[in-house]
């Protein structure tokens, strides 16, 4: 048996799995507290311990890996105007496994680069204005970053006529930098696969070294990209196996929503986004968490009408104080039941969107935000309050997304079949996509094989 090992050196645990090339089977999987006071593959070292005690290929397998360690990776967007760059910018970021921690529009100035400054983004994405176009903001904005000798790496995503002017600017002042096709061609048009290719670079060139996790090099040549963006390409495989797809993960600190679907254009004439819709998102809701940010989960499930029990609120400022903190009574379960429902419901209408009627000149017209995701084939959960729970539990929190969405228009799956991320192989599944798909396919349909029956 050849045998690859796949690790996710998660913001709170290192997670490793030992996986068949041949067939993809789960052979063995282990689990460490992220050593981040230490070195972080300290903790890798007690997971491989934990899998070589296994399975005796473990310690010639080769090794893959992921990180969201340290913070994950964080991005700054700096684009011409909120609707149409900084919104494409905010896209990317997110579909490429980054947390964005600052949006600049209207170019960048001596003010708001020292703003964009106390934000402390690993990289900046740097776009704006469609090719052949408008490119002074553009322009003007890499001026910047040259004359107050910005250090950190920065991808070019703009108007493909400047480049060349960009590009010599940032060289003669020393500004890390890559060039990426525009995300935003032409109104209408999103397309980030060029600009993700790109941040994935400069997240393996200059991030994972320069945030001084190991003092090992091994670590640096184990990883291959950020988390998020792993998974989300392991959500890919899975779509290509089983039609649309939707993963929600619901942590400690945000949810994530991943969805995968073929678009239908006959959609499009629907839709009010000036940046297109795409078949591959991701979207970070960072208020919505199962402990750091419990109680904003109050509220959103409050304004939503989705949580009334007057104690909620006593219960999330407990597990906000205390983020380690597990239910030690069937009341305390509840109240975490009810929290990553509150969690897994609202982030899935954020990521979809909505469909009204409005009244305008020709009538009585169906208008839609966000992305339809009613055709869903699978529904995926994620996240320990569904892994660590009886199956049934996890039926409810998934079951309950669909609750009074078609009177209310929400666009999150209606039918999907539900299952859960039980061993927490997703980023494997993403980390073997490219180089062994079949093994990618193979533990692709272990996650599938999990299904919530009846639900």
């Amino acid at each position: 048996m050849s045998l690859v090992v796949a690790v996710d050196f998660g913001s709170t645990f290192t997670k490793a799995v030992a996986v068949d090339l041949g067939s993809g089977e789960l052979v063995a999987r282990a689990e460490h507290r992220t050593t981040i006071d230490t070195d972080v593959m300290d903790g890798w070292h007690a997971c491989r311990a934990v899998l070589a005690a296994a399975d005796r290929g473990v310690p010639n397998a080769e090794v893959l890996a992921c990180s969201s360690a340290g913070g994950g990776l964080r991005i700054g967007v700096v684009g011409n105007e909120e609707l149409v760059t900084a919104e494409a910018g905010k896209r990317v970021a997110l579909s490429s496994g980054g947390r964005v921690v600052a949006v600049v529009s209207g170019g960048l100035t001596a003010t708001t680069q020292k703003e964009l400054r106390k934000d402390r983004p690993d990289v900046v994405l740097l776009l704006g204005g469609t090719d052949g176009g408008n490119a002074k903001v553009l322009v003007q904005a890499a001026t910047t970053l040259a004359k107050y000798e910005w250090r950190k790496p920065v991808v070019v995503a703009g108007n493909i006529d400047a480049q060349d002017e960009i590009a010599s600017t940032l060289t003669a002042a020393d500004v890390p930098h890559v060039l990426a096709d525009n995300v935003v061609p032409e109104i209408g048009v999103f397309a980030p696969d060029s600009a993700r290719a790109a941040i994935r670079e400069m997240f393996l060139r200059h991030v994972i070294g320069g945030k001084n996790l190991s003092r090992d090099p091994a670590f640096a040549r184990m990883v291959r990209a950020a988390t998020p963006d792993v998974v989300l390409r392991g959500v890919e495989v899975l779509a290509g196996l089983h039609g649309d797809v939707a993963v929600v993960d619901i942590g400690g600190a945000t949810t994530d929503v991943h969805s995968v679907i073929e678009l239908d254009p006959e959609d499009a004439s629907l839709g009010r986004e000036v940046v297109a819709t795409h078949p591959v998102t991701r979207t970070v809701e960072g208020d919505l968490g199962m402990r750091w940010s419990a109680v904003p989960v109050v509220a959103a499930g409050v304004e939503a009408g989705l949580a009334d029990d007057p104690h909620l609120r006593t219960a999330a400022e407990r597990r906000h104080a205390d983020p380690s903190y597990l239910p030690d009574s069937d009341q305390e379960r509840r109240y975490d039941e009810t929290l990553a429902t509150v969690a897994a419901t609202v982030a899935l209408r954020r990521h979809a969107g909505r469909q009204r009627i409005v009244f305008g000149p020709g009538g009585r017209v169906i208008e839609r935000s966000g992305k339809d995701l009613r055709e869903v084939d699978l529904l995926v959960g994620s996240g320990g309050v569904l892994r660590h729970n009886p199956p049934e539990v996890a039926a409810r929190i998934l079951g309950a997304i669909g609750t009074n969405a078609q009177e209310e228009g929400w666009l999150v799956p209606q039918r999907a079949e539900v299952c859960v991320d039980t061993d927490y192989v997703l980023a494997a599944v993403g980390l073997l996509a490219d180089d062994a798909p079949k093994a990618a396919e193979g533990l692709a349909s272990h996650i599938h094989g999990s299904a919530l029956r009846g639900h």
